[in-house]
């Protein structure tokens, strides 16, 4: 579909000629030479947008002053916060968020129906990729059919949602489907989707070059960046109106640059840089800014560690982690396959636009810091949020200092010495080294065998999640550490569920042309899938004896994953602490399955002749993992993996559909069913009002992330959710996950608020979704938010510091906004989730002047009204009444997080896609 830019100026459109080939392009010297503005000290991410204001400049949405707004930024110290209208050139969408959005644009067909619309004005004018990446379940592991029979039951489980995706790949223009079984989003974007140099028509048929640019439905879309891709995560509710033409709102960012110098020491991997990296930004303080790297360092870092670096963007908060293109940006390209036209089109089009990073790249920055990467050395990071970073070497004192802060100095109770009675008995618990008397200890059997299990026993080790399984240094450093513990006589520890899900199936090609796979095989690591697995939840359930043990006795279960997230109760039900690590130190923390030993001085083991096996004796040199990468990780893997990309295996190619403009919704279906948001719309809006007599629904604490608000994992039949699918004869075994049934919105508002790890503040002592209802008896959340609606009552939200961390998960706002809540009250916002409440009708709001929930000594039982929104403007402070429980009255002022004018417009019409669908009708 040819793009639609602004006025032709022959200012700065500009033609490139790149050997036989000319390409018209916007020139951001021409827009210099034109009088508006120096923009030659602006980093690069922000040049990326400088040029999105150039070729869409139309005098109305996007302006003059606009873009000389970009030069204001350099000269006022790196912040001008300009509200401007971005427009991404693509939309990258994986399953679980993806089934609500195209769930969402099959309602809108409805809905511009009942409107008098056209249906066909629902379609994508972006391209938009999907990727099937977030179902792929490890209910089979440790053996050399669990491929295939994990895609077995995937096919199963998933298939009601299967075939309606596949009915909006036909419908809908401009979408694509990437079939179950290739990959995780993020790495087949950045091996295959991704450009650099994006190029295509415009509406009068001439070819333009641009800079590739996206939005995505998954935080960590900001992984392309890392190829100088600008790309961030968005809800799905944002994405959509972004797909339907709808200009992202935004400010113009500041920009903090991170300089990176020296080179990487022996022994460490990209995954320990990245560690110190989030745990540097989050300290720093980058929500809501991009993140630009440069400095010397980047002359000896492959792209594969910057995209590792970009890729946790979100866990250091920043909007986007960016590198500039540069020669190293030029041969990844190359050797993932990419034409060569293609890339000699990067190279000319950078160093013509002012986007090369070369020796004399001196951007000005907002703000910077500084880090020597030959001072980094090996870690992991836990046991419950990202920046938590540890040394390696004080792993194992961290984690006894962890358990004692659980259980204090004493033993937890009658349980503490508790074992499971194996048939014929089991022996008496032995003492853990360095143990204080605060770690539980219990027993299972297995395989006629009786096992301990205790505080810190490795449960899960799992190399898994586009941040490191796209990286082939460490994957190949992982299959090396097998190769060595294999020859050793060492394997992985029976209670430990062991599991190996690559980002992409180039993983497996080089892998296997290493005969690493084999080794890896031999431990344990046997592939499980092709796609996002233990990092969102999808471990699938552990051996009943150990999960038994585990929760008979009490037990600190804890995983060690290659991830990028280990929020409370998001890896498994049973296990309460999870480390983020790299494959290769997943692989040695199986062969020692216990937290509580120092893996950097204690042996993992022995050899076949009874010898102490350590760290240092299976890990590979640099050397070793460089000369398997240059020999394995080919051009030619990438070209023959990603030939039939969007193809599929036969089971794929076997789905049938129905041909349809609109979706004929199956009643009885518990995955897709028809949402309300827009049933008896019309074209009425609604002016803002004030907020009057509102109950508490929940009062939280700090970093309540969207895992917490609208968890992806498993549930219990005993939970509404799953009290919901019973009543419609769906048997527990085929619950499948929350994740998978987001195209459902009774399950997943009976879903919201109910992480097993949530702590509502208003209950003592209570883990899990539970808060008052109106009769202030203790019930689900779910239950209490029905009966408050039907009582006629408002709901708020109460919550701390950067509430909404996390994935960009549209149904932590959808969920929140069909319970009936009306405002979310917070100390901070994480960006995503603030503009999903937005785009969901719901408005945040910020303390003021110091306040807190607990400088309030709020409890739960007040009722708050909040005033002057009737006219309210973005980021307006307005009054707000706290009626206490004994009756007195607090007066406090609260900060509008309505951040734009355009989000004003949201709100009152109930929403961004009933904004989107209201213009599109009219347009009629």
């Amino acid at each position: 579909m040819p793009i639609t830019v602004g006025h032709d100026t022959s200012k700065t459109r500009k033609t490139l000629t790149v050997g036989s080939q000319s390409i018209d392009y916007y020139s951001i010297p021409a827009a210099e030479a034109a009088g508006l503005g120096d923009f030659s000290k602006l980093p690069a991410a922000l040049k990326v947008v400088l040029e999105n204001m150039l070729r869409f400049e139309d005098g109305k949405t996007v302006s003059v002053d606009d873009i000389k707004a970009f030069a204001e930024w350099a000269t006022k110290g790196g912040k001008n916060p300009r509200e401007i209208a971005y427009r991404p050139a693509r939309v990258l969408m994986q399953d679980f968020t993806g089934v609500p959005a195209v769930v969402d644009l099959a309602a809108m067909r409805d809905g511009i129906v009942a409107l008098g619309g056209d249906p066909e004005k629902i379609n994508p004018l972006n391209p938009v990729d999907l990727v099937i990446d977030h179902s792929v379940m490890i209910d089979e592991f440790g053996n050399p059919r669990a491929f295939q029979m994990n895609v077995d039951r995937e096919y199963e489980r998933n298939m009601e949602r299967y075939v309606f995706l596949k009915w909006g790949q036909n419908a809908f223009n401009n979408f694509r489907v990437v079939p179950p079984g290739t990959g995780i989003c993020h790495q087949v974007n950045l091996e295959y989707l991704a450009q650099t140099v994006w190029t295509d028509k415009d509406q009068d048929g001439v070819e333009v070059a641009y800079p590739d640019t996206l939005v995505g439905t998954d935080s960590h879309t900001t992984m392309v960046n890392g190829a100088a891709v600008l790309g961030w995560g968005v809800g799905g509710i944002e994405a959509e109106a972004a797909m339907l033409g709808q200009p992202i709102s935004m400010l113009i960012p500041e920009v903090v640059g991170f300089e990176l110098t020296g080179k990487m020491m022996e022994g460490t991997t990209g995954t320990d840089l990245v560690l110190k990296v989030v745990e540097m930004l989050r300290e720093k303080g980058v929500v809501s800014k991009f993140v630009e790297f440069y400095g010397s360092g980047l002359d000896s870092l492959p792209l594969a560690d910057r995209a590792t670096i970009a890729n946790m963007a979100p866990e250091y908060g920043a909007t986007c982690g960016f590198f500039p293109i540069d020669g190293e940006t030029l041969r990844y390209l190359r050797n993932t396959g990419r034409d060569e036209e293609r890339v000699q089109l990067v190279e000319a089009y950078a160093k013509e636009n002012g986007f090369w990073r070369g020796a004399d790249y001196a951007p000005v920055y907002t703000d910077t810091l500084t880090l020597d990467m030959g001072t980094i050395v090996p870690a992991i990071s836990g046991p419950k949020r990202p920046q938590d970073y540890i040394a390696l070497t004080s792993a194992s004192t961290e984690f006894g200092k962890f358990i004692e802060g659980l259980r204090g100095n004493k033993d937890a109770g009658p349980k503490a010495e508790g074992r499971w009675e194996a048939e014929g008995g089991a022996p008496e618990p032995r003492d853990i080294p360095g143990d204080t008397g605060h770690h539980n200890k219990g027993w299972y059997k297995a395989e006629e065998a009786a096992h301990q299990l205790h505080d810190g026993s490795i449960v899960i080790a799992s190399i898994t999640s586009c941040t490191n399984t796209s990286n082939p240094y460490v994957m190949i450093g992982a299959g090396l550490v097998a190769r060595k513990a294999r020859e050793k006589g060492l394997t992985r520890k029976p209670w430990v569920k062991t599991s190996l899900a690559p980002g992409s199936q180039v993983v497996s090609a080089y892998l296997e042309a290493a005969n690493l796979q084999e080794d890896l095989d031999a431990i344990g690591f046997n592939l499980v899938g092709y796609g996002c697995t233990t990092c969102i939840g999808n471990s699938g359930p552990l051996e009943e004896p150990i999960s038994k043990a585990i929760n008979d006795y009490d037990l600190v279960a804890t995983s060690v994953l290659s991830g990028n997230r280990n929020f409370e109760g998001r890896i498994s039900p049973d296990v309460r602490a999870n480390y983020l690590a790299s494959p290769p130190l997943v692989v040695a923390y199986a062969l020692v399955g216990d937290m509580n030993i120092d893996i950097t001085s204690e042996p993992l083991g022995q050899d076949k002749d009874g010898n102490d096996v350590y760290l240092k004796d299976i890990w590979p040199t640099q050397k070793e993992i460089a000369d398997l990468v240059e020999s394995t990780v080919t051009r030619e893997a990438f070209q023959s993996k990603y030939a039939d990309v969007f193809k599929g295996d036969e089971k794929w190619q076997g789905v049938k559909v129905t041909d349809s403009q609109t979706y004929d919704w199956p009643a009885t279906s518990t995955y897709v069913q028809n949402p309300p948001y827009f049933q008896g719309i019309t074209m009425d809006t609604h002016a803002i009002t004030d907020i009057e007599g509102a109950s508490v629904l929940a009062l939280l604490g700090d970093m309540v992330t969207t895992d917490h608000i609208s968890p992806a994992g498993s549930f219990k039949d005993t939970t509404p959710a799953g009290k919901y699918l019973i009543e419609r004869q769906v048997p527990v075994r085929e619950f499948n996950s929350y994740g998978s049934r987001r195209g459902n919105h009774e399950v997943m508002m009976r879903g919201t608020f109910a992480n097993i790890r949530i702590k509502n503040e208003m209950l003592d002592g209570v883990e899990g979704g539970y808060t008052n209802g109106p009769d202030g008896a203790q019930t689900s959340i779910y239950d209490a938010a029905m009966a408050y609606q039907e009582a006629g009552t408002p709901l708020v939200i109460f919550g701390g510091e950067q509430y909404g961390a996390g994935s960009s998960r549209d149904w932590a706002a959808k969920g929140t906004a069909l319970l009936g809540v009306k405002a979310v009250i917070a100390e901070s916002f994480e960006r995503i989730h603030r503009s999903n409440l937005v785009g969901m009708g719901v408005i945040p709001f910020e303390f003021t002047g110091g306040d807190t929930r607990k400088t309030l000594g709020l409890t739960g039982e007040e009722t708050v009204s909040i005033k002057g929104l009737v006219g309210v403007k973005p980021l307006q402070e307005v009054p707000a009444e706290i009626t206490m429980a004994d009756g007195s009255v607090k007066e406090i002022t609260l900060k509008c997080r309505i951040d734009t004018a355009v989000e004003i417009d949201y709100i009152e019409n109930g929403g961004v896609l009933h904004y989107v669908l209201r213009n599109l009708a009219k347009a009629a």
